[in-house]
């Protein structure tokens, strides 16, 4: 179980970082529009702070194949690392083929379906990101469709990962996992609240007033 945070925020990054247990970074034109910065310096420094994670994303924004691989070029030679997020278009997957074959770590976004899961895994993409939250939104399950493609994916052997995005909440981080996601990329606040749990907070406040009534009896 991978864990990324979706965010360009490189503070919020680091933070993450430092906790051992954020395995990369996604990223994508609104999050770098929010960061009021060119996504180009937010993913030098992402690497620069963070060298060792697996994944730091960067999208291509183009109507061509060609134009998205000429786009790729700055962030491929930032590191081995940098993987590159390309729609799932016709010219996103003949991109995704080219720089696949090429050793490239890819991703192909804005998946909605297993049919163009199973296109995106045929065009070598590293992986794939099924959108859980925005299927919801339109009224048919995004977890269910992170479990269709774990399921077709491990029928036939397929290497790509399902990396589950856009979600929303704390719930559904574990029910991706349990369908089969192999990353959930997640805002900060999701990340964060992994680690709250109201049972935990009274188990605390308990054990710390016992605590505290041991030490007035043993005084």
């Amino acid at each position: 179980m991978k864990i990324f945070l979706d965010t360009a925020e490189v503070g919020q990054i680091v933070d993450g970082y430092k906790t051992g247990l954020v395995d990369g970074v996604t990223t994508n034109p609104t999050l770098i529009l929010r960061s009021g910065r060119q996504q180009s310096d937010v993913i030098e420094e992402i690497y620069q702070a963070c060298p060792n994670l697996e994944s730091i994303s960067a999208e291509v924004v183009a109507n061509t194949a060609d134009e998205m691989i000429e786009q790729a070029q700055p962030y491929i030679a930032l590191s081995d690392n940098v993987t590159i997020k390309v729609p799932c278009t016709e010219e996103g997957l003949l991109a995704c083929k080219e720089l696949s074959d090429e050793g490239v770590l890819t991703n192909v976004t804005l998946v909605f379906s297993v049919s163009q899961a199973i296109l995106a895994a045929k065009a070598g993409a590293t992986y794939v990101s099924p959108f859980v939250g925005r299927v919801d939104d339109n009224s048919f399950g995004g977890l269910c469709l992170v479990k269709d493609i774990a399921n077709t994916y491990s029928r036939h052997d397929v290497e790509t990962q399902i990396l589950a995005a856009s979600i929303r909440n704390v719930r559904d981080v574990g029910r991706a996992f349990e369908y089969g996601a192999n990353v959930c990329t997640l805002p900060v606040k999701v990340f964060k609240g992994m680690y709250k749990h109201i049972l935990t907070d009274k188990g605390l406040e308990l054990f710390d007033n016992d605590y505290q009534q041991a030490l007035k009896e043993s005084t």
